[in-house]
């Protein structure tokens, strides 16, 4: 009984402690609330992890595993000063301009029909082209068509194997090699003498082109942890999206004044100078090749020939090679996700260069822009675009930690696709006020303000499908990404040889209404996944 006692005597004595406990730090956290603030924020931020953290588990400890020394190793690229990671995104960014500036589309102009179009995309050398054919002694558009379909088909061709080899020997030499080839067959290019040569130099140049395309989201998720992730593609989308405006701005008044072989010249010296930097500049990114070389490093040192590097298979060079060169195609057909938000992307990218085979009909034949004015016509979408990536730079990151915190912490790939599921139905709205316009002949600035929501709906669907695969694929970005290359430039290449024949049944008005239909039907998409994309994702993962 007395041992009852006690117990019930120590019990109050420390519900009277634990009381007073809580009474201080409530007394003191009034004095000082800096550290209320602190305790809050830690509390926060600690809730907040990515998915790939739940799924990684605690692996019992090998001392023959090489790993990065810590989460604060300086060696591994997410430790790298702030400067020096972004420095790598805006040199990829400065990269990609140049290629997608030296993109070309275009045909030749028929007599007599009013919706008969020439074919040209946002390219640096379009606004030359007819110059180049007539060079060339070629008549048939067909010819001029091809010009760009291999082109396009380089890139679409060129991720099959940039991807798996950068996961394979790193993201470094395939940049400086696709640099390379890039850039000499501009110059090869510039000097064709005939149509043949400057064909298949085109397409070679496509194929190297296509590096900072494929690469580019896989070194933003080497360099930038997933809660950042959507500044760094902002930054790096930047280049793309200069491209519409310099390119066509540029090369109409060079095809005026110098000829369409300067262009070439003028974008193997821009590649040049990019190139060189890159060489003194850029690093190594990718962690998996970073350690494998860290570890072939320590077994020299330490005479230790058991130490392999964290994720190493065993295998030789040639089965990874084979085993990687199949992991887009794997993606593209066995993942839902991958597949269905590559074609989205896809049909997109086709109705927006479909879009630009009515520019030169439109803007030359019924305002009267002349060669070297011609270019001013795509600054709508160029503009557009910016203040999308804007927008998107603005909200995304802020978008994707808001919905961790209200969920339970997790940041999911999914929390990308809101700014998708508001901004798509923007797209239509543009094709059908550029389409009426055009074709009312309404004051120039009209159809051009038109193609500007076009540039801002057709970015929110590229963008966060981009950031999507990223954050859900992580050091396999490279190969989701060049699944979703691979389509976009075939639809790109393909979609728009349907434009002169459908603006020809239809006229712009109504051309650029099916357009808009098209558009607006797949809005849907982005509902679909922000829905069940998860349950999507994870129930068909594919093994890689």
């Amino acid at each position: 009984m007395l041992q009852g006692h006690a117990e019930d005597s120590d019990q109050a004595q420390e519900s009277i402690i634990s009381t007073v406990d809580k009474e201080e730090h409530r007394v003191g956290m009034a004095e000082h609330p800096e550290d209320d603030d602190l305790e809050k924020a830690t509390r926060s931020e600690t809730r907040l992890h990515s998915e790939k953290d739940d799924e990684s588990g605690q692996q019992p400890l090998d001392p023959n595993i090489v790993d990065w020394d810590g989460p604060a190793d300086p060696a591994n690229p997410m430790n790298w000063p702030k400067s020096k990671r972004l420095g790598h995104v805006a040199f990829i960014s400065i990269t990609t301009l140049i290629v997608l500036v030296s993109t070309l589309h275009f045909g030749s102009p028929t007599n007599g029909l009013s919706v008969e179009i020439l074919q040209r995309k946002h390219t640096m050398y379009a606004p030359g082209a007819s110059k180049l054919m007539k060079d060339f002694h070629q008549t048939d558009s067909t010819i001029g068509t091809l010009s760009v379909t291999l082109f396009l088909l380089g890139f679409a061709l060129g991720p099959l194997f940039v991807a798996p080899l950068s996961e394979l020997y790193g993201r470094l030499p395939l940049y400086h090699a696709c640099n390379a080839i890039f850039i000499i067959f501009c110059i090869a290019a510039a000097v064709s003498t005939d149509i043949g040569m400057f064909l298949a130099f085109r397409f070679i140049a496509g194929c190297g082109g296509s590096a900072p395309l494929t690469l580019g989201g896989g070194t933003i998720a080497d360099v930038i942890p997933q809660e950042k992730r959507g500044a760094a593609m902002a930054l790096y989308a930047m280049g793309p999206l200069l491209g519409p405006v310099i390119g066509p701005v540029a090369g109409g008044f060079a095809a005026q004044s110098i000829g369409w072989r300067w262009t070439f010249w003028i974008l193997a010296i821009a590649g040049g100078s990019i190139a060189i930097g890159a060489l003194i500049f850029m690093r190594e990114t990718y962690g998996t090749v970073l350690l494998k070389h860290k570890a072939a490093r320590l077994r020299k040192q330490t005479g230790n020939l058991d130490l392999i590097s964290k994720g190493d298979l065993g295998l030789s060079p040639r089965t990874l090679f084979l085993h990687s060169i199949v992991r887009p195609l794997k993606l593209l057909l066995f993942s839902p996700i991958v597949l269905l938000l590559s074609l989205f992307a896809a049909l997109v990218f086709g109705l927006t260069f479909l879009l630009f085979t009515t520019f030169p009909t439109v803007f030359e034949e019924q305002y009267g822009f002349t060669t070297g004015t011609s270019g001013l016509s795509y600054l709508g979408m160029g503009i557009g675009m910016i203040l999308g990536i804007i927008l998107f730079r603005l909200l995304s990151d802020r978008i994707l930690t808001k919905a961790a915190l209200d969920g339970d912490g997790t940041m999911k790939p999914e929390y990308r696709l809101p700014l998708m599921v508001y901004l798509t139905p923007v797209m239509p709205i543009g094709f059908f006020w550029y389409g009426w316009s055009a074709y009312a002949q309404v004051h120039w600035i009209v159809p051009i303000i038109g193609t500007s929501f076009i540039g801002i709906g057709s970015l929110f669907v590229i963008m966060p499908i981009q950031i999507y695969l990223v954050d859900a694929f992580g050091e396999y970005a490279a190969s989701a990404l060049a699944a979703n290359t691979m389509l976009r430039s075939i639809a790109g290449t393909f979609l728009p040889l349907a434009g002169p024949p459908m603006y020809k049944a239809l006229g712009l008005g109504w051309g650029n209404s099916l357009l808009g239909f098209l558009s607006l039907g797949f809005a849907v998409v982005p509902i679909f996944f922000w829905k069940y994309g998860e349950r999507i994702r994870k129930r068909w993962v594919v093994k890689l």
